[in-house]
């Protein structure tokens, strides 16, 4: 039976009622996140040892060493969602009220999926230099910051700035979260069609956030820079392009990537594309952003991950007519979906377990490999190369990944052996997954209205 086609008016349509959800079931929910005790309350009595008079005792062993923050607090489970709203979502320059509802989902994941204690935080301040003050400043209340929909380039110096000068993990998910996802599929992508992905040539189609990071995670994973092409919105990437010193100013990390990537020295998308073996897009929605055939230049058995939402750049049946072996979009609809919710939540419960002072682009590697070796096992086919975000088994051997990444690199406070790293992932992810399901069992959480009643009382 051939493959259904679904038109753009369907895919609009089936992309709309999460929307008209959304608008209803928050306003029910009032919100997606709370907080909620992890201590035992047999009565009022015990106030006096979680709040005074007894916890002076713990503030003066932190007071002699702050690292035991980590020990006597929730801090080394607590992260940091921080957005100053500039890059929300594909929706752009939106403001922080209006990119709150992300950031409480992203906290939302980040509990549901990898067991952490997440915090939204959305700021007015834009500068660079602010936020990263913004950060020192929190820093000893949280184990790890996630940076969330800052626009680039502000987003890269932030990141690499904050590294240096915070000692908890910081990690920009538009970046490394993206980039460890590709990462893992590429690697499985390659393998089931027999290719070696460090001999192929690769194409960023999009050099944001996305896009660049991913293309920093392939070359430190051993892809050759001069194996990879980048396109920006002005075309391709290459050394005397005409707005080269504008871009050196501007942008200087898309600058050093002209600089050292696009070795056969390709100036047109149709240069770029003839004899690629793989091209990963993160652009502007589709379809037809990517063209057909621009797809028929590529090699035989070619690989395109088309993520841009809710469209992908090209459609992938059109993708496969015109040659690809491979497809993946970002979205849930069709196969291999690359979704960041497949790193970030997993990744940090790693690192916090583990109490690291920073995260790695060798922890994001290590991660993406345990998310390739998860699929394999599970059996690769043309429409499975990476997990899917309901395996949710995955999560601790990811986590055990980062972490082991962690001590090998010698940035972890806490050294555990791989079977307490795993059980204690196994036991956080899985006791909010029970949690939640008793809460909505006892009525603790509401069941929502019925779609149709809670559309009409709530509107769309």
């Amino acid at each position: 039976m051939p493959e259904h086609k679904p038109t753009v008016e369907e895919l609009l349509k089936k992309a709309e009622k999460p929307s008209k959800l959304a608008l209803a079931y928050h306003p029910f929910y009032e919100g997606k996140v709370q907080v909620m005790p992890k201590c035992a309350i047999r009565d009022v009595s015990d106030f006096s040892i979680w709040y005074t008079p007894g916890v002076a005792a713990s503030c003066k062993v932190i007071k002699e060493d702050p690292d035991q923050s980590f020990y006597h607090t929730n801090r080394w489970n607590y992260v940091a969602v921080v957005s100053d709203g500039t890059r929300v979502l594909g929706l752009g320059n939106i403001g922080p009220e209006a990119g709150l509802p992300v950031m409480e989902g992203k906290a939302l994941l980040f509990k549901y999926l990898g067991g952490v204690d997440a915090f939204p935080i959305v700021i007015r301040a834009h500068k660079a230099e602010e936020i990263l003050k913004l950060l020192e400043w929190i820093e000893p209340s949280f184990g790890g910051i996630n940076l969330e929909d800052i626009e680039r380039p502000k987003c890269y110096h932030i990141l690499e700035e904050a590294r240096k000068r915070l000692n908890i993990p910081v990690w920009h998910d538009d970046q490394q979260g993206t980039a460890t996802v590709v990462y893992a599929g590429a690697v499985n992508a390659f393998k089931l069609l027999g290719k070696d992905m460090k001999q192929s040539k690769v194409v960023f189609f999009g050099a944001g956030a996305a896009g660049t990071r991913s293309a920093m995670i392939m070359m430190k994973a051993g892809v050759p820079p001069k194996h990879i092409v980048m396109i920006d919105i002005n075309g391709v990437l290459y050394a005397d392009r005409p707005d080269i010193e504008k871009m050196k100013v501007e942008d200087p990390w898309n600058y050093d990537l002209a600089m050292k990537t696009n070795g056969e020295g390709a100036k047109t998308i149709e240069e770029a594309f003839k004899g690629a073996d793989a091209v990963i897009a993160f652009s502007t929605p589709g379809p037809g952003v990517i063209k057909k055939d621009w797809i028929k230049l590529m090699n035989n058995n070619a690989i395109v991950f088309a993520g841009a939402n809710p469209i992908p750049e090209i459609w992938p049946w059109e993708a496969k007519e015109s040659g690809a072996r491979i497809v993946a979009t970002g979205r849930s609809d069709f196969p291999n979906q690359v979704n960041n919710s497949l790193g970030f939540p997993a990744i940090f419960r790693g690192v916090l377990d583990v109490r690291a002072k920073t995260v790695t682009d060798e922890m994001c590697i290590a991660a993406g490999n345990a998310l390739a070796k998860f699929a394999e096992e599970k059996g690769l086919h043309e429409d499975y190369i990476i997990p899917t975000m309901d395996q949710w088994e995955v999560y601790p051997l990811e986590a055990v990944a980062a972490a082991e990444q962690s001590i090998k690199q010698g940035v972890a406070r806490k050294i555990l052996s791989r079977n307490e790293l795993y059980e204690r992932a196994v036991n956080m992810i899985k006791n909010v997954r029970e949690a939640t399901k008793l809460l909505m069992e006892k009525g603790l959480i509401p069941s929502p209205p019925p779609e149709e009643e809670i559309l009409e009382s709530y509107g769309s």
